[in-house]
């Protein structure tokens, strides 16, 4: 994100186009319970990726991997597919106990969700130097595609300027004047506990 997200471009020109997506992640199940919702429902196309290993780093229980695996490729395959208006009726038609229809549109996905699965065949050294490869060369190869310097950073350099000045204040060395109101309260705040 740091690399790529820029509003300048190569020869100064303001880019009319977002230049770095926003990057999390979560490891396992854990987020199904954390963006998943967002990813196939939230109403704009979020691409992903999810990585995963053949092998386990170890052994919890038999089918421990195999249930982590399961989830990874059901999720990438549901925000494939999707679910029509019509599968999600008929699956609450079929329902064990009978669910009411009119959850159906609340059980439906657009589908068309890029993703890419990515499987390694054990997490190593090698296959995580191999990771790191790729995402490097992919900054690079979509700074030249939107022209935009991928190895400057401007905002994080002012963001260092502007510490080296509050770093006094919040330190009580020197008087925290010049400040917006905003910035004033925390430093004064950090005083007050100092």
């Amino acid at each position: 994100m740091e690399s790529n997200g820029k509003r300048v471009d190569r020869d100064g020109k303001a880019v009319g186009y977002a230049t770095a997506p926003v990057l999390w992640g979560e490891a396992g199940t854990n987020g199904q319970h954390a963006f998943y919702q967002l990813i196939h429902q939230g109403g704009r196309l979020i691409p992903c990726e999810f990585i995963t290993c053949i092998q386990p780093d170890f052994t919890l229980s038999e089918d421990h991997h195999a249930k982590l695996l399961a989830h990874c490729f059901a999720q990438s395959e549901a925000l494939m597919r999707g679910k029509t208006l019509d599968e999600a009726t008929d699956e609450l038609a079929a329902a064990v106990l009978s669910a009411p229809t009119f959850l159906a549109p609340y059980k439906v996905f657009p589908g068309n969700q890029p993703s890419t699965t990515l499987l390694l065949p054990r997490l190593n050294p090698y296959t995580l130097g191999q990771l790191i490869a790729l995402y490097e060369h992919k900054v690079f190869a979509l700074g030249v595609l939107w022209n935009v310097d991928s190895f400057d950073q401007w905002g994080v350099e002012y963001g260092k300027q502007l510490a080296s000045r509050l770093l006094p204040m919040i330190e009580g060395r020197t008087p925290a004047i010049g400040l917006d109101s905003s910035t004033a309260g925390l430093v004064a705040a950090c005083a007050k506990t100092a």
